[in-house]
């Protein structure tokens, strides 16, 4: 089979490698359509760690290729997206649901192969817990690959306690920005306001139903803000971009008591973040982080793709296997939003 292989920073090639065969337990997946993750795009940048020789893509959506000995409530030709963690089921998050914060946990296209290849090995350990699950017929395939972007969403938006009528501020327009745009109106959040440095993307921010779109370089945000909710700041705020310097600012666009979530991973080892730890205290601000989802989240997730104003249009590039080091090249300039990497003819 053909598959993109992880080398070493900045060395991604597609070359061939066995094709997998499903054993006990496990099932063979033929990838749909594989989405590219910022996390992906850090390992491209040495900025995060990735098995060197591991086929990339952990936002995948595809069709049960063969289901081995043992395995139960999955068949053949089914369509599936995977929720790519791999975790202990043992440790206190696991045994409280969490295994998003398994203290054991391995990932799919980090240090277990990946969708971006003709075929996918599934684990048992990802089988048995139910990590594999089930795209209804509604959703084509290509779209359920963001499932796990925007379960990602979910779980940030949720940690915020986003629901009607909450006010947000959101650093970042980029795939994620905008996933906690859409998310947050289908939540029936507002205010919702963008804070985005590049004119194109607060343009799309504002057609796809921002309340309010500053340019960080012009605007004075914080008064913006707090013009916009009533003088207070905003209930919550996301970072969604992973600027360390960025974090300061947040707090300073929060209300009393609210939250500020610093969703976006950050290079390790950079300098020490600089704010006011007043602000936390007097105000009373929760500076939190979020990452990956619980299961229950994905399985949501999949329900709300379906029922998301411009959700499909998040994704901008698409790109066929042998051509998937230029969707990292595209990223790293900055060209449109969510790439792809798809199979054509698999599933839909």
């Amino acid at each position: 089979m053909r598959a993109a292989i992880y080398h070493s920073p900045g060395s991604i090639t597609v070359e061939d490698r066995p094709t997998p065969k499903a054993g006990p337990g496990e099932i063979r997946i033929r990838p749909s359509a594989v989405s590219l993750c910022a996390s992906d795009v850090r390992v491209f940048k040495g900025e995060k760690y990735a098995l060197p020789g591991v086929i990339p893509g952990h936002e995948i959506a595809g069709v049960v290729d063969e289901v081995g000995e043992g395995v139960t409530g999955i068949t053949e030709g089914q369509r599936v997206m995977v929720n790519p963690i791999v975790a202990c089921n043992r440790c206190l998050f696991c045994l409280t649901g969490r295994r998003n914060r398994c203290s054991e946990r391995t990932t799919l296209g980090y240090d277990l192969d990946g969708g971006f290849a003709e075929y996918m090995l599934v684990p048992e350990s990802i089988v048995s817990m139910g990590h594999v699950i089930p795209v209804p017929d509604s959703i084509p395939l290509w779209l359920a690959s963001i499932t796990e972007p925007s379960a990602c969403t979910l779980a940030s938006l949720e940690l915020c306690g986003v629901r009607a009528g909450t006010s947000m501020a959101i650093i970042g327009a980029g795939p994620m920005g905008m996933l906690h745009l859409l998310l947050g109106k289908a939540l029936g959040a507002g205010p919702i306001i963008v804070i985005e440095p590049f004119e194109e993307r607060r343009m799309i921010a504002k057609r796809w139903g921002a309340d309010l779109v500053l340019d960080p370089e012009a605007d004075d945000v914080k008064a913006a803000v707090r013009a916009e909710t009533g003088g207070l700041g905003a209930d919550a705020v996301v970072v969604s971009v992973g600027v360390a310097s960025l974090v300061g600012p947040a707090l300073d666009l929060a209300r009393p008591q609210a939250v500020v979530n610093l969703f976006a991973g950050f290079p390790k080892g950079g300098a020490p973040v600089p704010f006011d730890p007043n602000l936390v205290h007097y105000s009373e601000v929760l500076l939190t982080g979020s990452q990956n989802a619980t299961t229950d989240q994905y399985r949501r997730t999949l329900r709300l793709l379906g029922q998301t104003a411009h959700i499909e249009e998040v994704i901008t590039n698409r790109y066929g296997l042998e051509s998937a080091p230029e969707a990292y090249s595209a990223r790293l300039a900055m060209s449109g939003l969510k790439s792809l990497v798809e199979f054509p003819g698999v599933g839909d």
